[in-house]
């Protein structure tokens, strides 16, 4: 009967006290605001009653606090974030959180392994010899003749168009080394390009000079800054087309 009695003063106590936290609390709402990449499904947990919830498409979420209750947000795609419930929280009709995209390792890809052995290092050319590529090579010829050729070579206008046969190449090669660097998922995912519209983006992004520039020098930072203001400009550019 004594252990009858115990267990029922303390549910009851258990009761009380859950039931003042309960009247305490307050459901607040609240906008996580991330612009680089989606915010939908963040994990939102109160770390002092263990309630959760996880944001919409837009960021939006509510969930039960009260003064000094502690909220962790967290997400695959962005970097955790905390915020401590202040009074003026519960005031207000909404507040905003403001979280920070993760940097994503790009990976360096191995096109060739045997990249070490070259005409170089078998002795085939000197060292240090300036390589051309085919339309480099073109142009070299066509403007290393004697005067009598280089002036034909400029009234045809031969050379002009192998520069531009030489622009053309370099876009062509920047473009391979973009579709090394993000998969699939990266563009449709993070940047909302449609599927069907991603070669017509790297193409797009190729074209602008200062992220050819990131390409070409390597600076994976710079390239993945870049690639997402392009992304936005693009998207706005598909939209006037509909």
């Amino acid at each position: 009967m004594k252990n009858n009695n115990t267990l029922l003063v303390l549910l009851l106590l258990f009761f009380q006290i859950s039931l003042g936290q309960t009247a305490n609390s307050k459901e607040i709402f609240g906008q996580i605001l991330e612009q680089s990449t989606s915010v939908e499904g963040v994990n939102i947990i109160n770390n002092n009653t263990q309630h959760t919830t996880v944001s919409d498409a837009n960021g939006i979420f509510s969930i039960l606090v009260r003064e000094g209750d502690v909220l962790v947000f967290s997400a695959v795609n962005l970097e955790p974030f905390k915020r401590r419930i202040s009074a003026e929280d519960l005031n207000t009709t909404s507040f905003q959180i403001k979280m920070t995209a993760k940097e994503i390792e790009l990976k360096e890809v191995i096109v060739n392994e045997n990249a070490d052995i070259n005409a170089e290092n078998l002795g085939i050319v000197p060292r240090g010899q300036k390589t051309y590529t085919p339309a480099e090579r073109k142009l070299y010829t066509a403007t290393s003749g004697n005067g009598i050729d280089g002036l034909l070579n400029s009234i045809s206008g031969r050379k002009s168009m192998l520069k531009k046969e030489i622009a053309v190449e370099k876009k062509e090669a920047l473009f391979h080394k973009l579709e090394y660097l993000f998969d699939e998922a990266y563009y449709t995912e993070r940047l909302k390009i449609n599927v069907n519209y991603i070669k017509g983006f790297q193409i797009y992004c190729v074209n602008d000079p200062e992220f050819a520039v990131s390409l070409d020098t390597k600076n994976k930072t710079m390239s993945m800054f870049l690639i997402t203001r392009l992304a936005q400009q693009y998207l706005k550019i598909i939209e006037n087309e509909k």
